[in-house]
């Protein structure tokens, strides 16, 4: 047992938990946004509830389910291997699709420096692809670059969106505001429901903190305490940082912007500090992909040593890279590169965006229904079980209303990924029927 005194606190978990949401997941929003106008920060308020919400929920089951596989081990519990699978499988293409966002971010702050990455469509598609791969040939030495890397950059944006959040509103206009809020003339519901997506996008990750439930001192207080916190802490950046910047620069700027946040510095300050910004979020969204890329080919891997995946996929070089799942995944996100192409750039992330949070969320809904199963099983005491309950189901309507407003593009995106899911696991569901043999043989 590790020594208590070198365990996470609360405070340390919660900060970690607002890190991991706050990467490059913000750094194109308010361009998004501003195309409907500033009403659509009350999409916030939504989705603020809605995540609270999914955190708790995740943190509860952290609490009675600790082993490795976190959403698609909550699913177990209710739907067998089956259910692991379908959840497994569903996360692990968001991500795919997260990274191609990522990668289109990446290139509106490049664009700045190199205008010519972003002149046309098909350009721009292919600079995406470009950053992709080199992205994934990047992660073929291994995780222990990668990892440094990552912990240097994200603060590319954690630096520019806590410093505007606080002292942005020095430059602040509220006639600018003003002149911003409603330019198409949306009902209250509809500016509610105009960046559902585009505002959940911004708390993906937030069911980090119960994989890290055996690192704190007390995992059953601390777990959902940071997974709480942590939320409400990201979820006051987001708020801030994208209403401020609505009343710094004038709303049709701003929608036309490939980079936000570098404009807004470009208005608070000059244009060179505004470039310095760019440059940042630049760096910061290159160093996140790069870390995604490793992730999700490490994903694949860890599910095809415990043989849910085909094999391929757990092929590793001598520094622990699986190249050959890296290059097919590089392969899949080309393809969803192409299958997007936008005649700009902001098009291309919103789509992007609402099929990852379609793919994102119907796991979140299979898991936290688990929940009720694992209280069950564990004999939770009733008000206990009212209370997570009551949590939970407000968490999975949050996610159905959250699909509803991803539009049915993106929700049959979603149904064609879940249909090769089946596809995938009628080819691997005999070895579940052997795993359940093993386990079952006496020893």
């Amino acid at each position: 047992m590790a020594d208590p005194k070198k365990k996470m606190s609360v405070t340390q978990l919660t900060f970690i938990v607002t890190v991991n949401m706050m990467g490059s997941g913000i750094i194109m929003l308010p361009a998004n946004m501003a195309q409907v106008g500033a009403i659509s920060l009350l999409s916030w308020i939504v989705t603020a509830i809605g995540s609270l919400a999914i955190a708790y929920g995740f943190a509860q089951a952290g609490i009675f389910n600790q082993r490795t596989g976190g959403l698609a081990a909550y699913a177990e519990e209710a739907y067998g291997k089956d259910g692991y699978f379908q959840v497994f499988f569903l996360y692990f293409i968001s991500l795919a699709i997260a990274n191609v966002a990522v990668a289109s971010s990446a290139l509106g702050y490049l664009a700045a420096f190199f205008p010519v990455l972003s002149s046309t469509p098909a350009i721009s598609c292919v600079s995406v692809i470009a950053l992709l791969w080199l992205t994934t040939v990047a992660n073929f030495g291994g995780p222990s670059l990668t990892g440094k890397i990552g912990s240097i950059t994200v603060w590319g944006v954690i630096l520019p969106v806590g410093f505007i959040s606080v002292a942005g509103w020095i430059w602040f206009s509220g006639q600018t505001f003003t002149a911003a809020w409603n330019p198409k003339g949306l009902s209250l519901f509809e500016g509610m429901g105009s960046s559902i997506s585009l505002t959940l996008w911004a708390f993906l990750g937030m069911e980090s903190a119960s994989q890290n439930a055996s690192a704190v001192e007390n995992p059953k207080r601390d777990v959902p305490l940071a997974c709480m916190f942590g939320t409400a802490g990201a979820a006051l950046v987001y708020i801030l940082s994208t209403t401020v910047i609505q009343g710094i620069v004038p709303n049709a700027e701003l929608a036309a912007s490939t980079g936000p946040f570098g404009l807004a510095y470009a208005k608070m300050f000059t244009p060179a500090i505004g470039s310095i910004v760019m440059a940042l979020a630049a760096m910061a969204c290159v160093g996140s992909l790069l870390g995604w890329q490793f992730t999700l080919s490490q994903t694949a891997k860890d599910a095809a040593d415990t043989r849910m995946f085909p094999a391929i996929f757990g092929k590793a070089n001598s520094m622990g890279a699986p190249i050959a799942g890296m290059v097919i995944m590089g392969v899949v996100q080309s393809v969803m590169a192409l299958s997007t192409i936008s005649p700009d750039l902001s098009k291309q992330f919103a789509a992007l965006v609402n099929l990852a949070v379609v793919t994102n969320v119907v796991p979140y809904i299979i898991s936290l229904s688990a929940l009720f199963v694992m209280m069950r099983n564990a004999k939770v005491e009733p008000a206990v079980y009212r209370r997570n309950g009551i949590v939970a189901v407000v968490a999975m309507l949050y996610s159905v209303y959250a699909l509803y407003a991803a539009g049915k593009d993106a929700v049959m995106g979603g149904m064609l990924v879940m249909a090769i899911g089946y596809i995938v696991c009628g080819f691997i569901a005999p070895r579940f029927r052997e795993m359940r043999a093993s386990t079952d043989r006496p020893a």
